[in-house]
């Protein structure tokens, strides 16, 4: 195999431009950077999650994620190329489908929690929704397949179902979201801050008028 890289210091991004793989250059700052950015912290991200103690089919699946990641990540650094499928959407799918399947019904919101495992599955849920909001913004000026959507919104959306599957293989409850009751004492002490407030935000504007 030959070698992809010889030399990572190159000096020629200190200019705030980067080269795309079509051999054309960009600002750091456009869209697709911000994109490419957001796709690498997400493999980043599963990398650590992998880090874990987990059963081998999260392993085997986590792993493959990360190398479709990485093809999607090439797809959106040479415009115009098609990396990703409806068969790689399709395998998301059927994957959710899987881990779904054992799952109680959710009764309430979880919040992010319980296995450290889970936890870092929500960050990195998090994170694919930001990769998602990027392709969007990219796609406000240029074309992105609508695969590649597909992809990352399917995939944001295995990732909560494997942070709950994670639990459940560590035998440990989800962190169900509760609603605190207002006891009339809270209350009481709400309304006082709100008072002091709007008295303190008057103050405030009458100095200011003077």
């Amino acid at each position: 195999m030959a070698h992809r890289l010889t030399k990572i210091t190159t000096r020629t991004g200190d200019d705030g431009s980067t080269g795309l793989g079509d051999g054309s250059r960009i600002q750091k700052s456009a869209p697709r950077i911000a994109a490419l950015g957001d796709l690498d912290e997400l493999n980043s991200q599963l990398g650590v999650l992998l880090t874990e103690k987990m059963p081998d089919e999260f392993v085997a699946l986590l792993t493959r994620i990360q190398n479709q990641l990485f093809d999607l990540g090439g797809e959106i650094c040479i415009p115009g190329h098609r990396a990703i499928t409806d068969a790689h959407v399709l395998y998301l799918d059927n994957a959710i489908a899987k881990f779904n399947a054992d799952l109680a019904p959710l009764k309430e919101f979880i919040l992010p929690g319980g296995s450290r495992a889970s936890a870092l599955a929500h960050v990195a849920r998090t994170v694919a929704r930001r990769a998602e909001r990027s392709l969007v913004k990219l796609a406000e000026k240029e074309t992105v397949a609508p695969s590649a959507f597909q992809y990352i919104n399917r995939l944001s959306d295995l990732l909560f179902i494997l942070a709950r599957a994670l639990n459940r293989a560590a035998n440990t409850p989800d962190v169900c979201w509760s609603r605190e009751p207002v006891t009339a004492d809270v209350a009481e002490t709400l309304n006082a801050a709100s008072a002091a407030n709007t008295a303190s935000i008057k103050t405030t504007h009458s100095a200011g008028a003077n």
